[in-house]
């Protein structure tokens, strides 16, 4: 039996994507950009415009691993992801303007929950903790709760029942991780690893996302493939309860 498809929308280089695939989905990406380091077949558009033509029962054409052209509908798909830009959550307009840009981020949550409703098929949106009052009863997801030294907290909002994983912060207590935190100069330690922006003990990132094929700017963007491997393990065994 094949493997049920996902469409990954705003895929950047393929954090969530990874996840998925770990828990048993084909996937291919949407993303506004060409994103050389994703690492599965991609198409290159706005995701909500994409999405919109699928819905209207316009096809979606990418090149697989294979170098054929591939053709997708609506119908072909058991399941979407979306993680709309999360940017206008993180207080960036302040900063933009201190440093003199004229330009801000949109919040896509309700236009993109609007279309995936209307798909007939499972959906998850993910986004970051600050963007919960956008959310409609998310569960929560993070890094400590996996094992993974990383207070890196996500929202998954659902079409389905999801269980989310409760922080176990306490389990890494030890203070040996890079961090910018200086207060009165004085160097200090973190318990967990900070990935963000350019900071330091970058050699950190790739063992603690548990991803070795992105750029820093990736990093940065990125859902550690473990938390969608967590949902995507709820979301297939409902795609399949559903088939059969």
């Amino acid at each position: 039996m094949s493997a049920p498809v996902l469409l990954d929308l705003f895929c950047c280089q393929g954090g969530a994507s990874r996840g998925y695939a770990d828990a048993g989905f084909e996937v291919l990406g949407v993303d506004i950009e060409q994103q050389d380091f994703y690492p599965y077949p991609i198409v290159v558009g706005d995701a909500i415009n994409i999405l919109a033509r699928l819905i209207d029962g316009e096809g979606i054409t990418f090149v697989d691993p294979a170098g054929q052209e591939i053709t997708k509908h609506m119908e072909d798909f058991a399941a979407i992801h979306a993680s709309p830009p999360c940017q206008s959550f993180l207080n960036l307009g302040a900063v933009n303007r201190a440093l003199g840009r004229d330009w801000d981020y949109p919040n896509l949550i309700r236009p993109t929950r609007e279309l995936l409703q209307l798909t007939g098929v499972p959906w998850v949106i993910e986004n970051v903790q600050d963007a919960s009052a956008h959310l409609m009863n998310p569960v929560r997801v993070c890094g400590t709760g996996l094992r993974r030294p990383l207070r890196r907290h996500r929202l998954f909002e659902s079409s389905i029942p999801l269980e989310g994983v409760a922080c176990d912060h306490k389990r890494f207590s030890e203070p040996k991780y890079w961090t910018s935190w200086r207060p009165k100069g004085e160097k200090r330690l973190s318990t967990v690893v900070q990935v963000y922006g350019n900071a330091g003990g970058q050699h950190e990132w790739p063992a603690a996302m548990g991803i070795d094929w992105m750029d820093r700017h990736g990093y940065v963007e990125a859902i550690p493939p473990a938390y969608t491997e967590h949902i995507g393990r709820q979301l297939i065994d409902h795609v399949r309860r559903v088939a059969t």
